[in-house]
């Protein structure tokens, strides 16, 4: 039996809306907004934007969550541990969050992500159908 901190980090969907007027910059809460689009029920939504909320914010002060916190934050994030591993393995699917020196970090990775794939849209849009 393998353990749900060890599953594999397999790549995470994300939903993309093509009406401008979803458009996550145009949102009340653009961070929220994002986190619809790669959870699809709002509790683990909200979750999910606190737990970046706390990687941030630990970061920022140089004290990283360590993975070993993995109990704190269940009870920080009122969540049982399977859900936190899903909801954690989901972000770093996307590349929200990195591991390193067993610590949560915030990761560059969706952001260049996003830059790599951003002609792709831009040569496919200008193309006709």
């Amino acid at each position: 039996m393998s353990l749900v901190k060890n599953a594999p980090r397999t790549a995470t969907t994300i939903v993309v809306r093509s009406d401008s007027n979803s458009r996550i910059s145009h949102s009340r809460d653009p961070y929220y907004t994002l986190m619809r689009r790669i959870f699809q029920e709002d509790a683990t939504a909200v979750r999910g934007q606190k737990f970046l909320t706390l990687v941030e914010e630990r970061q920022a002060a140089g004290s990283a969550i360590r993975t070993d916190e993995w109990k704190n934050l269940l009870e920080e994030l009122q969540i049982g541990r399977a859900s936190f591993y899903a909801m954690r393995n989901k972000l770093l699917g996307a590349g929200l969050i990195s591991i390193k020196d067993k610590e949560y970090r915030l990761s560059g990775q969706f952001s260049k992500d996003l830059l790599d794939m951003a002609p792709l849209v831009v040569d496919r849009s200008s193309q006709p159908a």
